[in-house]
């Protein structure tokens, strides 16, 4: 399949039932060989590709196609689609996201997408920082920076917004075996007791279970959602459909979820009982 997808034919890609999508999965997980099915699943996934590029694209300077982001995370929908195993009881669309924001953000930093006249202006900005540092004995404005290089202050602006550093919670710290990734030197402010512990990964797991028992189109909708944080509009333009029909497909998700929880609870209840 070609990685530079079409994000604005999607909306005319018919979307397959939850049985003609369990049915798509299982055909390619028998035979991982089948490019065909593969290339089929890229295609009912590729929203997944449009919603990241959407967030990432934000925060990345202009000189960085969009062309090129869609293509990075095409090759993690891919990876994603290659690699998943239901097995695992994680969700597709879940492993997914990580997958294709993973790719994005590794191709980004390992490429130097600033042009070399750009980059050479930011090691001025940076060199004349230190020395006023130095010779101010505080943090120099911007302006004062601006009047040393004899540049506009809103030009200094302007070309440091373009140095980007791309970092990952995953990244290590150090370059020795056992450096630690920054997401393990991240003090967690909010730790609970072990009791509160064990109730909040037992919601978790309740909560896991009855997602599982939603309909396809449902349990996508709650993760972008709640998970990705989307608005009404943004989902109902990613599954192509209208945003009351979001709202009401919302509705009643949350109604199915309660009794789900609401069973669930019941009937250990009833176990603890007996």
């Amino acid at each position: 399949m070609e990685q530079g997808f079409d994000f604005s034919s999607y909306n005319s890609i018919k979307r397959l039932s939850e049985e003609e999508l369990t049915e798509l999965w299982g055909k390619y997980l028998a035979d991982k060989s089948d490019k065909h099915s593969r290339d089929a699943l890229i295609v009912q996934y590729i929203y997944l590709v449009r919603y990241v590029v959407g967030r990432v694209k934000v925060s990345l300077p202009v000189t960085i196609s969009i062309e090129d982001i869609a293509g990075y995370g095409v090759e993690g929908l891919i990876n994603a689609i290659e690699r998943f195993s239901p097995q695992k009881n994680t969700r597709f669309e879940t492993y997914a996201l990580i997958r294709i924001r993973g790719s994005i953000l590794d191709r980004i930093r390992s490429q130097d997408f600033l042009p070399r006249s750009v980059r050479k202006k930011i090691k001025d900005i940076k060199q004349a920082t230190e020395y006023l540092k130095q010779e101010l004995g505080r943090m120099p404005t911007t302006t004062e920076i601006a009047n040393y290089l004899d540049m506009e202050p809103e030009k200094v602006s302007q070309i440091l917004s373009e140095d980007v550093t791309v970092t990952s919670i995953y990244d290590k710290r150090g370059s020795s075996d056992d450096s630690m990734e920054i997401i393990d030197t991240i003090e967690d402010s909010n730790k609970l007791n072990p009791q509160e512990r064990m109730e909040e990964q037992n919601a978790k797991t309740d909560l896991q279970k009855a997602l599982q028992r939603l309909p396809e189109r449902e349990r996508v909708l709650m993760v972008l959602y709640y998970q990705e944080n989307m608005t009404m509009k943004e989902i109902g333009e990613t599954l192509g459909m209208s945003e009351s029909r979001v709202c009401q497909l919302h509705a009643q998700a949350i109604m199915k979820l309660k009794n789900i929880l609401n069973e669930n609870r019941t009937s250990r209840l009833q176990k603890a009982i007996v």
